[in-house]
């Protein structure tokens, strides 16, 4: 009777072979450019107390995370976002820290949610946070850095979409919209839909120029002179703040030379709720998700006791390898492989030849000789180029 063979749970899979060592090396190279930055790593734990990703930090709803107890009864959950954790471990390690805080990482996040049809509930992020810095300088440093990584990787075509939370929060604010309406409204501008947002709020007893500024918002994306066109809808300070913010932004971004891999987005929403300024998304081909995301969140250190201004983001690994893979883009993966097929008596032979090959920096397999087996077409599958036979030497 043969065993039963166990696979994976639903939105899980195994990555192995010559996929793994292509993810292994694009995230090498990820994380070669953070390094270039000054980012330092963190390694933070893949389960923490429930209160560390609860509703009032606003990060993923509580419906959607893995949540399990320990001993103590205390509710743990896996991890579903790594900028949270990484806010509390500052403000646990870093108290008198009075210089801006610049760490990176890669760790797989969790999302329970039964609606991800084809999508992965486990996924590889690999993100950088700057910490204690509120200029619009470090804006601009973490969108290069994700247009540097993303070239580095070999992409040439992709976008990096920037918004505002506070261009459309001020509205928000300035309407007073029950929040029913409100998430209605959110829903209808994230999906641009213009005639949707106009019936919305027709009947609503707020001024016609909300009203117009809320229906152009959908539009309201593009190169840099949409910006311009957004100045008709700025019907509030914070509104022409955050423009103004993003014009500078635009300008240190021309000085790294990345303006041809941006767009503005004033239309965008974010599910995570404490953002509080820019926000982006980056986009290519092969792929209908962002590859990478992130933004602004000034106020997500005071859940952890250490108020500081602070701005990040995170590349989804397995969305930027897809996408990767269906460009076509070519990864120097491989490396110098050698098998070394030997009888019991000549091991002490096998091995100081491997020895002295991986010493040339060779990837060397020991196979003991068995009758029958085909070494030629193992080699082939592995990616094995040279065959040595013990007592014959190269092949």
């Amino acid at each position: 009777m043969y065993k039963q063979i166990l696979h994976t749970p639903e939105g899980v899979r195994d990555i192995y072979n010559g996929e793994c060592r292509r993810k292994n090396h694009v995230q090498e190279v990820l994380h070669g450019v953070l390094h270039s930055y000054g980012y330092e790593d963190i390694q933070t734990p893949t389960f923490e107390f429930f209160d560390v990703f609860s509703k009032e930090v606003g990060t993923v709803a509580s419906r959607e995370l893995f949540k399990f107890f320990d001993r103590e009864g205390n509710t743990l959950v896996l991890r579903p976002d790594i900028t949270p954790s990484i806010a509390r471990a500052v403000a646990k390690y870093f108290t008198e820290e009075d210089m801006p805080v610049r760490l990176c990482y890669v760790a797989n996040t969790f999302i329970n949610n039964s609606d991800f049809q084809g999508r992965l509930k486990e996924n590889t992020q690999l993100g950088a946070e700057l910490i204690g810095d509120g200029s619009v300088e470090a804006d601009a440093e973490l969108i290069a850095l994700v247009a540097e990584s993303l070239l580095k990787t070999g992409l040439t075509e992709f976008q990096v979409s920037i918004g505002h939370v506070d261009f459309f929060k001020s509205l928000l604010r300035e309407s007073r919209l029950s929040e029913e309406t409100e998430a209605a409204l959110r829903e209808l501008i994230s999906n641009k839909n213009i005639y949707g947002v106009r019936e919305l709020l027709d009947p609503l007893p707020i001024r016609l120029g909300l009203k117009e500024a809320f229906a152009a918002v959908p539009d309201l994306f593009g190169s840099v002179e949409i910006l311009e066109k957004a100045d008709a809808c700025a019907v509030t300070e914070d509104a022409k703040r955050a423009l103004e913010r993003l014009r500078r932004i635009y300008d240190l971004l021309c000085s790294y030379g990345y303006e041809n891999y941006i767009t503005f987005d004033l239309g965008v929403v974010s599910k995570y709720k404490y953002y509080t300024g820019i926000i982006f998304q980056a986009y290519t081909y092969g792929t209908g998700e962002a590859v990478a995301k992130g933004g602004r969140y000034d106020t997500l250190m005071d859940h952890f006791g250490k108020p500081a201004p602070a701005t990040g983001f995170a590349f989804v690994v397995d969305r930027l390898l897809n996408a990767l893979s269906r460009q076509k883009v070519a990864m120097d993966v491989k490396v110098p492989k050698a098998m070394i097929v030997y009888r019991a008596s000549q091991a002490e032979l096998a091995i100081q030849k491997a020895v002295e090959l991986r010493g040339q920096g060779m990837a060397v397999e020991l196979v003991p000789e068995r009758i029958g087996r085909d070494y030629e077409a193992y080699a082939r599958k592995n990616e094995i180029q040279k065959i040595i036979y013990a007592e014959e030497g190269a092949v």
